[in-house]
């Protein structure tokens, strides 16, 4: 089989500083250089690709009557259209495209179908069992470009584990490759802004990487290799040591106390529930710049997403967005909070009221806005938070 190498395409973004009320636990401090992005004008097509053609979502897309079958499918043809046309056009893996519907798309099986084949195979075709170079940064010692392993493995586990419900040789091999791959500190370096706010921080990317460990069906309990069992010894470390820098990784956090509870105290678990409860609006919706002062989603930050982040129009109010709406519910049903909770209902019908007619949920991207791909993340996270909470059965 031809193998590709995939670079990771990053869009920007990555953070650790800690809010007053959290106890003081060992803190890994970096300085790494942050380039500026460059303004680019707005685009056409967010996905280009032979016949499939995705305008780039804005505010002003009309959004549907009723969610249903009808929006269903159009929010199913927008992934699937728009991971294959990314994996056909571009010669990388994005965390925010495919990576995104990799985590997403496989859970969301019984109601739109298997997802695309062709997506699956390019992951495959790119694992690689060659150590990449490794780099330095900020006394941390990293592999070059190791964040696409975790993508990687993280995908071919949700594909694997909503498919045939066992381990590939394929995702064994990533998995493996992604554990070799780890950073001194423990866990995964992330080196550049991504798409605030996914992936931001070592934190995140490295508890992408801990779900994918954990989900892989067996896998772990058969793992005997001694070296890869220490690095995951390490990971589990650095994740319960690493102090979150705002209430977005409070957030996480939560989501880590429902895979590896034993690395999160229950009256932490407790209170970051609490506060992520407390950031709900009147309109039932979360929103993501509740989630973190401006200059405090990655040090440093670049002066383009503050300046974009401090002009966007209700800069003084943030509105619900979909994304963060879509991010807490997932992470309180994950913590048991069962989906008839009044406060997850009112989640729910805000989601449901906001869908557009092209299937997406629209949302201002935080790093540059003429893409604005976390439209894209926002409408698998949006898919997977409805069909947890059973809106997927019902239509």
């Amino acid at each position: 089989m031809k193998r590709f190498a995939l670079p990771i395409v990053l869009l920007a973004v990555s953070w650790v500083s800690a809010p007053a009320q959290e106890p003081s636990k060992k803190t890994v401090t970096k300085s790494r250089p942050t380039p500026t992005p460059t303004p680019r004008p707005r685009p056409a097509l967010q996905y280009d690709s032979g016949a499939i053609r995705i305008p780039v979502p804005r505010a002003d897309d009309p959004k549907v009557r009723e969610f249903g079958p009808e929006s269903i499918r159009a929010a199913a043809r927008y992934l699937d259209d728009g991971a294959v046309a990314w994996m056909r056009e571009k010669s990388c893996l994005a965390c925010h495209t495919p990576g995104a519907y990799m985590l997403d798309r496989p859970a969301l099986t019984p109601w739109l179908g298997k997802p695309n084949e062709e997506v699956h195979d390019r992951f495959v075709d790119g694992i690689s069992d060659e150590p990449p170079a490794a780099r330095q940064a900020g006394g941390i010692r990293y592999p070059d470009q190791s964040e696409r392993a975790v993508w990687r493995a993280a995908g071919l586990v949700q594909w694997d584990r909503h498919g045939t419900g066992k381990v590939s040789e394929p995702t064994d091999r990533a998995l493996r490759s992604m554990l070799r791959q780890s950073a001194s500190h423990g866990g995964w370096y992330m080196p550049g802004e991504v798409e605030i706010p996914y992936v931001t921080t070592d934190f995140e990317l490295t508890l992408h990487a801990a779900r994918a460990i954990v989900e892989a069906p067996g896998w772990l309990a058969a793992l005997k290799d001694k070296d890869l069992l220490e690095r995951i010894e390490r990971m589990k470390t650095f994740l319960a040591e690493t102090r979150p820098r705002n209430d977005y990784e409070r957030a996480l956090r939560i989501g880590l106390a429902s895979i590896l509870p034993e690395l999160v105290p229950r009256e932490t678990r407790e209170a970051d529930i609490a506060m992520l409860w407390a950031k709900q609006h009147d309109d039932g919706g979360w929103c993501t710049r509740d989630m973190s002062d401006t200059r405090n989603w990655r040090t440093p930050m670049s002066e383009i997403s503050v300046k974009l982040i401090e002009g966007l129009p209700d800069a003084a109010r943030p509105q619900s967005d979909p994304f963060m709406t879509a991010q807490a519910i997932i992470l309180l049903r994950e913590s048991g909070v069962p989906a008839d909770d009044p406060r997850i209902q009112k989640g729910i019908a805000w989601l449901k009221a906001e869908q557009r007619v092209g299937g997406w949920w629209w949302m201002n991207s935080l790093y540059r806005g003429n893409y604005n791909f976390i439209t894209y993340i926002a409408t698998a996270r949006a898919m997977r938070a409805l069909g947890i909470c059973g809106e997927l059965d019902r239509k």
